[in-house]
């Protein structure tokens, strides 16, 4: 073999090991994701959209069901999810959505892209007999403390009392407007009728592609920020009383008679809090009132109303985002290692008076 031949042989070889050892770093690569790292959101460095710091650090093992394709992919804020962050608990869903949990997001980033973006807020809350009383003026002025600050929100107080609604006083651009409604004399009658007037209300009132809106119960508290990563197409909350149970253990409606019977599910979403853009709301009330019609025609009521409804709802129509037991949490549950924050909780409950009219 000549010298020729030679050196021909070596580079041929030398070039083969260049090309294995470039597809063994590609698979090595491949092992790791791209996340924000945590230390840079508490440092408050490396915030704005052009200027993310990213890292190539091992991916931590996740509870997470393993994803699937999903239709419903979020805004660009959602993609830097740090699903590893939180080990205790399930932080994606199997149809790819997240479920919010402190530790998960830089709330920063969320604030600056919906600030760009121009996002507002509508939040609808009820509050009719004794309920306006004990609840309403604690939840407005909590809320301008906690709830989506530094964006433009409008509360409408729905309320057969309007004369009786506080005199609150609201930062910059929050608005709070009343809208009588017809006074209701028996509780389960108040917590289905809601669904059609907040559905009618949409169609009406709002229509600027641009807002958001969160539908909430009056007995709750805002004790902590409440915010732009809470925003979505179509938003659920986990209850914080079954996040943790089995199947077996949800109260769905397990009457087949009601619109609202379920037999199988993946979790039990609370009714205190529900939102998304206007459209996917709208579309959600009208949904859960059609069936409630239904069965009262047929002489059913779901077992717990309107919430019956809405879980069956989202079985068939997944959430885009799901917010944690933090985004509601009820004190009177010992166990709370996974609630890092607290950023609304339970009022105290006296349903014996408050559901009482006269």
């Amino acid at each position: 073999m000549n010298r020729k031949t030679v050196l021909i042989v070596f580079c041929v070889a030398t070039l083969l090991l260049l090309v294995f050892g470039l597809i063994f770093e590609l698979r090595s690569l491949r092992r790791y994701a791209v996340e924000i790292t945590s230390g840079d959101w508490d440092a408050g460095k490396h915030v704005t959209l052009g200027e993310l710091k990213l890292n190539y650090t091992k991916k931590a093992e996740s509870t997470a069901a393993p994803p699937r394709p999903t239709s419903v992919l979020g805004n660009i804020i959602d993609q830097q999810l740090n699903y590893g962050s939180r080990t205790r608990v399930l932080t994606r869903t199997n149809w790819n959505a997240p479920i919010m949990w402190e530790g998960m997001y830089n709330p920063k980033l969320y604030d600056e892209y919906h600030k760009t973006r121009g996002t507002t807020v509508a939040m609808t809350v009820f509050a009719a007999g004794k309920y306006l009383d004990a609840y309403l003026r604690k939840f407005l002025i909590s809320a301008e403390l906690h709830f989506m600050v530094g964006f433009p929100v409008t509360y409408y107080v729905f309320t057969d009392a309007p004369e009786n609604v506080p005199d609150i006083q609201l930062a910059e651009d929050r608005k709070l407007k009343v809208i009588k409604i017809e006074k209701r004399y028996h509780w389960p009658e108040i917590s289905m009728v809601r669904m059609r007037i907040i559905a009618d209300f949409i169609k009406s009132e709002l229509h600027d592609p641009k807002q958001f809106i969160f539908c909430m119960d009056v007995d709750q508290e805002f004790v902590g920020r409440f915010g732009s990563e809470a925003l979505g197409d179509s938003v659920a909350l986990l209850h914080a009383h079954f996040y943790k149970r089995s199947l077996r253990e949800f109260t769905y409606d397990r009457n087949p008679k009601s619109r609202a019977y379920m037999n199988e599910g993946d979790f039990y979403y609370h009714a205190a809090i529900f939102g998304g853009s206007l459209q996917n709301v709208k579309k959600l009330t009208e949904a859960c009132d059609e069936a409630m019609m239904a069965d009262k025609t047929n002489g059913v009521e779901a077992l717990w109303q309107d919430e019956s409804h809405l879980n069956k709802y989202f079985w068939i129509n997944k959430p885009s985002k799901l917010l944690s037991p933090e985004y509601c949490w009820d004190r009177s549950i010992g166990d709370r290692r996974d609630i890092f924050v607290e950023r609304l909780m339970w009022a105290p409950k006296d349903y014996e008076r408050l559901r009482t009219y006269g």
